[in-house]
């Protein structure tokens, strides 16, 4: 399973405030037991997590344990979300009230947690995305599905 968090954010056309479950990849967090190859093994990371639906992370060469990770899972201090939308045409609205509102909340093991949200572009999102690959593979058929590129935002402590 993905870790997730519960994303808390007003609506882009409504302003209507909005609490969406939302599979991540926190950045620097690798779980015990990663398989050698990338990706998570059944059971990682579970705490929080959800089947399926945004992201989670910790990109590495294979096998390694990359400098600073926490391999209980802690706090990373930064997120990757995903719109993938599971590979449907259209950007899923949340994506939208990120946009619109950056400054949201998330609920990460059930703490409250107040974030600014950045769609990542360029370079950034290319090195964001092989780290996504890496993390959970299945997002290539998800792109592959669409002609859309999918949007990844980082999400950082404010």
């Amino acid at each position: 399973m993905l870790p997730g968090v519960i994303l808390t954010a007003r609506g882009a056309k409504s302003g209507v405030e909005r609490r969406t479950p939302l599979a991540c990849m926190p950045e620097g967090v690798i779980a015990e037991g990663d398989m050698a190859e990338g990706g998570i093994a059944e059971g990682d990371m579970a705490e929080g997590g959800m089947a399926d639906g945004g992201m989670a992370g910790g990109a590495r060469a294979e096998g390694a344990m990359p400098e600073g990770a926490m391999a209980d899972g802690g706090d990373p201090g930064s997120w990757i979300l995903i719109g993938s939308n599971f590979g449907r045409p259209d950007h899923p609205a949340w994506t939208a009230n990120l946009l619109a509102h950056p400054d949201v909340e998330i609920n990460w093991k059930g703490e409250d947690i107040p974030v600014s949200a950045r769609l990542l572009q360029g370079e950034e999102r290319d090195a964001a995305w092989k780290a996504v690959l890496a993390f959970w593979p299945p997002y290539a058929t998800y792109q592959a599905r669409v002609d859309r590129e999918i949007r990844l935002f980082r999400i950082v402590r404010r």
